[in-house]
């Protein structure tokens, strides 16, 4: 499903440039006769991360299998805490969201963000961002929630109330598929691995209570991909399968330098199941290293993060992959060909994949 570079968002160029993925030009787009898609891209993240998502999502959606073209419409929620930087970034780059709710779209990914505050309906972004809610939910295809948007969804539709856990849950999880005849779920490893980052979880009990169905768990991971009682109007992650082999990598090299400037009191633990035997060697060492050069009020030695990079491993990419070609293509197969309109007539919006009729004969 090659990306259409439809307005000069710089992620399009670096992922045709540096990563070999296909990006067709509109011209090239144009002239071929093959439907295109349309999808929003919210993206809440913070100025340090705004840009890396951005481009890990679009690489996820363009790695798809190459039956349509898409057309991603980013987007964000107004944010006073914006660098000058970043807004100069997104008022030259993303769209309104008036003027997608005005064009319409057939899917929407919605990334998670750094809260700031213990409930979630105290964020400067949650009024926009229940708005944006309520009008995907009658308009869209299918929503696909990342991390914190997913507490925000489960919050704002079903009041079910994020809990914080008592230590981070950071790392590289096993997880298993718990619903393998879901077609989101097509030809996906019945064990694998994801990559989580958060201080707060929804369980599967919390959610299951409220009508949400489990699709894939992991016993130390929790849920990581959840849908709505309809089974594809929405669907939630917990974990990060657009993280980049480095991403959890690049958060503890951030927590480490949070110590040095003393913005944290304690030196921040591995992220479970990401360091190898080599690279422990290493961050373990470089960590005498920072309490030694503390002590002495020395100057602390770089980070040593490309003498690490060769021994981290990816091990959940192609999953990710996988599970993404398999919703654009179910919103490929079910949307109608007005982006205005979420399904055709013989689509029941409230079991668009009629697996739900298919659970009662």
């Amino acid at each position: 499903m090659p990306l259409v570079a439809h307005t000069p968002l710089p992620s399009l160029e670096r992922l045709s440039q540096q990563h070999n993925q296909e990006v067709l030009s509109l011209d090239q787009a144009l002239k071929q006769d093959i439907r295109e898609l349309h999808i929003g891209f919210l993206n809440m993240m913070p100025d340090s991360a705004f840009k890396v998502t951005e481009l890990q999502f679009l690489r996820l959606v363009g790695s798809s299998n190459k039956i349509v073209q898409f057309y991603i419409h980013p987007c964000t929620v107004p944010d006073p805490r914006r660098s000058p930087e970043i807004q100069v970034y997104i008022d030259e780059h993303y769209t309104s969201f008036d003027e997608l709710k005005k064009d319409g779209l057939d899917a929407l990914i919605i990334t998670g963000t750094n809260p700031t505050n213990p409930n979630l309906e105290d964020e400067p972004f949650w009024e926009e961002l229940r708005k944006i809610i309520a009008w995907s939910k009658a308009n869209v295809t299918s929503t696909l929630a990342s991390c914190l948007s997913t507490h925000a969804i489960v919050q704002a539709v079903s009041r079910v109330e994020r809990k914080p856990l008592s230590n981070k849950r950071w790392g590289v999880y096993e997880h298993r598929v718990e619903n393998s005849i879901h077609p989101l779920l097509h030809d996906i490893n019945t064990r694998f691995d994801v990559p989580h980052s958060r201080m707060n979880d929804v369980s599967r009990a919390q959610l299951e209570v409220a009508g949400y169905k489990t699709l894939v768990y992991g016993r130390d991971g929790g849920v990581h991909l959840a849908v709505s009682p309809d089974q594809f109007r929405l669907v939630f992650l917990q974990g990060h399968p657009e993280y980049d082999r480095i991403s959890l990598l690049k958060e503890y090299k951030r927590e480490i330098m949070r110590f040095i400037d003393g913005e944290r009191d304690d030196y921040p633990p591995h992220p479970e199941n990401y360091f190898g035997r080599k690279a422990k060697k290493i961050v373990d060492y470089y960590q005498e290293l920072v309490y030694a050069a503390l002590e002495q009020d020395n100057p602390v030695p770089e980070f040593p993060e490309k003498e690490l990079e060769p021994w981290l491993d990816n091990t959940w990419r192609d999953t990710g992959r996988a599970f993404f070609n398999n919703w654009l293509g179910l919103v490929y197969q079910l949307t109608d060909v007005d982006r205005k309109i979420p399904f055709p007539p013989d689509i029941d919006p409230n079991d668009p994949l009629g697996l739900n009729a298919a659970e009662h004969t």
